[in-house]
């Protein structure tokens, strides 16, 4: 059952929204994998790892362990990819890859949320050149992702810029509504996963959605809605039940940048940890 979206016309609030099993049934970055072997972007050995951290990610889950070592081999393996190759790759595949696996009961929120007057940000760890497509097609207000170094000769160095993960995302809500204007208490969040629980608090209307077990104990600990999203649908066929035509993308402060975020696999990508989702 979804959960209840009020309507608030002022002042202003938003719905911030975690991207991979969250609104998609699968992890936004490792879904490129094959797409970027096609590409001569990894060679068979590398697209079968990601192909292994894939099941992993459905299976319940990375730890933290499982994922400073899986970034730190992806973020090698990235280290000089053209990020233009990278952009035509996803633009020409982003829809039977993505389109398949969108929750019905997600895009049924967004445009609810949209339908109360409030913007719709998505806030994720995968890469901005992923997210970013994928938020224009589901009518998202703004983005939020991970963003690799770019270098002078057009392709990644493997260093990372700004990593939205955990804590850093509740940084960037929390300076998106300072810019927008947005009233966080009114304002609703949406994750799976325990790394997103800064961020849910940041709100005054948290929900957890398909939560892992630290999560969903979190959630039935504080009250929060437990929603269970089962039912992926083709985004094509949810484009014209958009009544919101999507706005530009825009990426907050933290996250802002040009061409540079890793396509596909800077979910993992992140060399030094930051303590600033």
């Amino acid at each position: 059952m979804l959960g209840v979206v009020e309507n608030h016309s002022l002042p202003r609030a938003a719905a911030f929204f975690d991207l991979d099993k969250t609104v998609i049934a699968k992890s936004s970055t490792l879904t490129f994998s094959k797409s970027f072997y096609q590409g001569g972007l990894i060679n068979r050995r590398a697209a079968l790892r990601t192909a292994y951290a894939q099941f992993v990610f459905l299976a319940g889950g990375m730890d933290h362990d499982q994922m400073e070592r899986m970034r730190e081999y992806l973020s090698t393996l990235c280290r000089g990819w053209n990020v233009r190759q990278v952009r035509e790759i996803v633009a020409e595949t982003l829809h039977d890859l993505i389109d398949p696996i969108i929750y019905d009961e997600a895009a049924s929120l967004i445009e609810r949320h949209h339908a109360a007057g409030r913007d719709v940000v998505i806030v994720s760890t995968s890469g901005a050149e992923v997210v970013e497509p994928i938020g224009e097609l589901l009518g998202a207000d703004r983005v939020v992702a991970t963003r690799l170094v770019v270098g002078e000769d057009g392709c990644y160095t493997g260093e990372v810029e700004y990593y939205a993960y955990g804590p850093t995302k509740a940084e960037a809500v929390r300076e998106l509504a300072a810019s927008e204007g947005y009233d966080l208490d009114r304002s609703h969040a949406y994750s799976d996963s325990v790394t997103d629980l800064p961020m849910l608090q940041a709100v005054g209307h948290p929900h957890a959605v398909n939560p892992d077990r630290a999560l969903r104990r979190e959630a039935v600990a504080r009250g929060w809605p437990v929603l269970e999203f089962r039912k992926p649908v083709r985004l094509k066929q949810r484009l014209p039940a958009l009544s919101v035509p999507p706005r530009p993308a825009l990426v907050a402060m933290a996250a802002l940048g040009a061409a540079a975020a890793t396509a596909g696999l800077v979910w993992y990508a992140n060399r030094h940890r930051t303590t600033t989702a």
